[in-house]
């Protein structure tokens, strides 16, 4: 086949989505396919101008550059290429070629619940809404979907005015390859890079600031399992650079000396962290699937994660749950500290229960096998391919 891969431009500086389009295309490739990649090229956010501007400078190349660009490339095109979004939030170039072949891969819908008004936590401003209300006319000209979890696949339903001729699911596959590590080096070697002492344990959390990922309400679960415990573990929150918010948190919390915050960690240590980790908090709001839930269950890391989907499907049986952080404040301190006695117990389970549960996982989670994953999304791409020559 030949395909097209939609992706988001550089200069918007995703990070999960580029990792994403470049699984589908070296996947692609690899299985013998040609494959182009299309994305808008940053000319006018390459101007000098005030960091307020960038965002608006950016749409100029996406909305005004990049149509034109399409239209010429479609000429050179057969009429038998299929053009793959990377993600639904691409949904204003998909009517450039709704009358070929096309599938649309989708993430979450968050960004499109919080436009109207369906998350309460994320409030959306005027040109927030009309920005997601024209991603979602976009993805409506699509027809064959692949959703990366059974969650975001009822959120598309509910999204889309027609049935869809194709809506599958296929899970994320794991990208890296995290597998459990019991060698007492590994927090030995990270307490001396990073300058902890993590040599006892430690209690992880990875992700961004995004609202969902509810970094506050691990400062507040931590705070309140520090009160009950006798352990005096670090938390070791790693990912983006904290907000103002989240710092203030930290200095406000008795035990702040043993909270940290670790930015720009690489790959390998990352792979460390999760092993060497007695529990993986990640109480988040939302989710399209909840990748870090698969990686520290891979590198036998027991995981506490929230109990709503996706995270129940990619956690399954094998990971410990919570409800969802209430959003009355007179309540969260009730839930935060359900959680921590939860924590608790977890770091307390007798080692031949903890082992158990962790091999359960490895093999629980086996399921997201990245090769897996491609064959699948290759085979509905054959499928997309003959129904649209139909």
């Amino acid at each position: 086949m030949e395909i097209v891969i939609f992706v988001h431009p550089e200069f918007i500086k995703s990070q999960s989505m580029p990792r994403y389009a470049r699984m589908l295309y070296d996947g692609m490739k690899n299985r013998g396919h040609k494959v182009d990649i299309w994305t808008a090229k940053g000319y006018f956010s390459k101007l000098p101008a005030p960091s307020m501007f960038n965002k608006w400078l950016g749409y100029l190349d996406q909305f005004l550059l990049f149509p034109v660009w399409v239209k010429f490339k479609l000429f050179s095109c057969s009429s038998r290429t299929l053009f793959v979004f990377a993600d639904h939030a691409l949904g204003p170039w998909i009517p450039l070629v709704s009358r070929r072949p096309l599938v649309v891969h989708c993430h979450d819908f968050m960004a499109q619940k919080s436009a109207m008004g369906k998350i309460p936590e994320n409030k959306v401003k005027a040109t927030g809404r009309l920005y997601q209300t024209l991603i979602r006319k976009g993805y409506r000209k699509g027809r064959c979907f692949i959703s990366i979890s059974e969650k975001t696949k009822k959120d598309l339903h509910q999204n889309l005015n027609t049935e869809p001729k194709l809506s599958e699911v296929v899970y994320n596959g794991l990208n890296q390859n995290f597998h459990p590590c019991n060698d007492l080096s590994i927090k030995q070697d990270l307490s001396r890079y990073f300058q902890l002492d993590l040599q006892a344990g430690y209690i992880l959390h990875v992700g961004g600031n995004q609202f969902y990922k509810n970094r506050g309400g691990v400062i507040e679960i931590y705070d309140l399992w520090r009160e009950l415990s006798r352990s005096k573990l670090p938390l070791i929150l790693i990912g983006t650079k904290p907000t103002e918010e989240l710092l203030a948190k930290k200095k406000s919390s008795k035990y702040c000396s043993s909270i940290y915050f670790l930015c720009n960690v690489s790959d390998e240590d990352l792979r460390l962290f999760y092993q060497g980790a007695e529990v993986f908090l990640f109480p988040s709001l939302e989710e399209g699937f909840g990748w870090p839930i698969a990686e520290a269950m891979a590198s036998g890391c027991p995981v506490i994660t929230t109990n709503e989907p996706p995270m129940t499907e990619v956690g399954g049986p094998f990971s410990y749950y919570i409800p969802k952080k209430p959003l009355k404040s007179d309540e969260v301190k009730a839930w935060a500290k359900n959680a921590a006695i939860l924590l608790e117990e977890i770091i307390r389970m007798p080692l031949a229960q903890r082992n158990d549960q962790i091999q359960k996982g490895l093999d629980y989670v086996k399921r997201f096998d990245a090769e897996e994953s491609l064959e699948h999304i290759e085979s509905i791409y054959k499928e997309v391919h003959q129904i649209c020559q139909i």
